[in-house]
């Protein structure tokens, strides 16, 4: 029997990988960092889109058989497992592709208020200042604080084109198969939040050790010039601290989480909708699960 097929995607530093990591300890389920498979289906599209020299020769019925079968192969050695989860920030502006490959499946979107994403990613380039991360491309992007977060909140860059891709899911036709899970809340309350997503994916439920989880992937982050970027400790909880980014940069992204608003969204939403007096508690929250 194949495995079922679900997706985790939305934005980094939220926690995709914390949940890819407590998803693999039933060991009926497969789940890990970002896969290559979402930047294949793409290509594959292209090879036989409008302009090819091959796109006469396959309709959409054959098209649809191959991109499945670029899921079955790519899987292929894990055809033990119950279910697949397949990670991806591409998954959420895909979901009517997928609806009609995998009309079953279902996409769990992780999410942190966008301040927060910026703070953690300005941390970690600040861990190793003698490293010019493949994060930007040239001095002009990483010189200062405001170009770095103005280089990665673009839209075709690491958290400008996650926050686009889930606020197209998000609004979509299909966004009834999609879990928006906060941050806080994974971190805050791992073992009721993992319940609900196992109710929402129709699985029995699993005992899940949150005192000892891990994961890590120091090749890929080496390759990236970010050491630890998908690095979980084993205990999963929440620590307090202060952000590193300027107040205004902070209160600018703190503006832009429109999941907690879900008028108009078909989506489904776990979401700690945090409130402050001032800005000084606004800017204090958790640190974050991955190092």
């Amino acid at each position: 029997m194949k495995p079922k097929f679900h997706f985790i995607s939305g934005l980094p530093r939220s926690g995709s990988t914390l949940l890819a990591a407590i998803l693999r300890q039933n060991p009926k389920f497969h789940a890990g960092m970002s896969s290559p498979v979402a930047g294949m289906f793409n290509n594959m599209i292209g090879s036989f889109s409008a302009g090819s020299e091959f796109a006469p020769l396959i309709d959409t019925h054959q098209r649809r058989h191959l991109l499945r079968g670029l899921f079955d192969n790519y899987y292929h050695d894990l055809a033990d497992k119950h279910v697949i989860f397949d990670t991806n920030r591409a998954w959420c502006a895909k979901l009517s592709a997928l609806a009609q490959l995998f009309p079953d499946a279902k996409i769990i979107a992780c999410v942190r208020n966008m301040a927060w994403i910026m703070d953690s990613l300005e941390r970690q380039y600040q861990k190793d200042p003698f490293e010019n991360t493949r994060l930007f491309t040239n001095e002009g992007e990483r010189s200062t604080v405001s170009a770095r977060v103005e280089t990665l909140a673009q839209p075709t860059r690491l958290v400008g084109y996650a926050w686009a891709a889930l606020y197209e899911g998000f609004y979509s036709e299909h966004a009834g198969s999609l879990l928006v899970i906060d941050y806080e809340l994974l971190t805050r309350s791992p073992a009721k939040t993992i319940s609900l997503v196992y109710q929402f994916i129709g699985e029995e439920p699993y005992s899940h050790d949150f005192d000892h989880v891990e994961y890590a992937a120091p090749e890929f982050d080496a390759l990236l010039g970010v050491h630890e970027l998908h690095t979980v400790r084993a205990k999963v909880e929440c620590k307090k601290r202060k952000t590193i980014l300027p107040p205004d940069v902070f209160r600018k992204y703190s503006a832009m989480s429109f999941w907690e608003n879900q008028a108009g969204s078909l989506a489904n939403v776990i979401t700690i909708k945090q409130r402050s007096d001032n800005n000084k508690d606004e800017m204090s929250a958790h640190e974050e699960q991955e190092a």
